[in-house]
C-alpha cells in the first residue's frame, strides 16, 4: 500500500510540473511575440487606438484602413492615442487615387493643422519615402532620382520606418530611400498619424501597421 501511494504521488508531482511548465509557456508567448513583431496599431475591425482629425473620410473595408477625401478634399489626419518616441513602424499601403499621403512621427495635431515631420507617401516621383517638415522647414531630405522607381503605384508597398534619437530612417519595398540625423526631430514628442492630403479625389489603403519599440 505505501509503495502505490509512493506511486501515485509521483505521478501526480510529474503532471503538475507538467502543467506548470506548460502554463509558463503559455504566458511567455504572447511577451515573446510583441518583442519580434510589435504592436499592431490598426485591429482590422475598427478605429480603436486612433484619433480622427479633421472631416476627410477615414474607414474600415475588407480588414484594410481607408483614407479617402471628403466633400471639402481638405487635410485630414488619423493619429495613434498614444505618442511613440524610438521605434521602428511597419506598413503597408496602396494607392488606389492619386495616392498623395503620409507618415507622421512624433507629431501633435490641433484642428488640422499638424506639427512634426512626414515620411511622404505621394504619386510617382514626388518623393515617397522623403522627409518633410509641415509648417517648417520643409523639405528636409528627398531620395535619390533612380530609387523613385522603387513605388509600384496602385499596387501593395511595404514602408519601414526607424525613428531613434535624432535618427530617421525609410525603406520603401525594402530599398533604403533616406536617411538623415536632424536635432530638431530628435527632441520631437508626439504620436504616429496617417495624412490624406488636401485637393480632393485621394484614396489611400492600408494595412499591417505594427510598430516595435527601440527603447531598452
Amino acid at each position: 500500500m505505501l509503495h502505490l501511494n509512493c506511486l501515485s504521488y509521483l505521478i501526480v508531482m510529474k503532471n503538475i510540473r507538467y502543467l506548470f511548465s506548460l502554463s509558463l509557456l503559455i504566458i511567455l508567448l504572447p511577451s515573446c511575440g510583441s518583442t519580434s513583431k510589435g504592436i499592431q496599431l490598426f485591429n482590422g475591425k475598427n478605429l480603436d487606438g486612433w484619433v480622427n482629425h479633421g472631416e476627410e473620410k477615414w474607414y474600415v473595408e475588407n480588414g484594410e484602413l481607408v483614407c479617402e477625401s471628403g466633400p471639402k478634399a481638405k487635410y485630414g489626419y488619423l493619429s495613434t492615442v498614444d505618442f511613440f518616441d524610438d521605434f521602428e513602424l511597419s506598413l503597408e499601403f496602396k494607392q488606389e487615387a492619386n495616392g498623395n499621403s503620409g507618415v507622421f512621427i512624433r507629431s501633435t495635431v490641433e484642428g488640422t493643422k499638424v506639427s512634426g515631420w512626414q515620411v511622404e507617401v505621394a504619386p510617382p516621383g514626388q518623393h515617397t519615402g522623403g522627409v518633410y517638415e509641415s509648417y517648417g522647414r520643409g523639405w528636409l531630405i528627398q531620395p535619390e532620382a533612380e530609387k523613385e522607381k522603387v513605388l509600384k503605384m496602385g499596387e501593395w508597398n511595404t514602408m519601414k520606418i526607424r525613428v531613434q534619437g535624432p535618427s530617421i530612417t525609410s525603406w520603401l519595398n525594402g530599398t533604403e530611400m533616406i536617411h538623415l540625423v536632424d536635432q530638431k526631430i530628435g527632441e520631437g514628442k508626439g504620436a504616429v498619424a496617417l495624412q490624406i492630403h488636401d485637393g480632393g479625389g485621394i484614396k489611400v489603403r492600408w494595412r499591417n501597421i505594427s510598430i516595435k519599440s527601440l527603447k531598452k
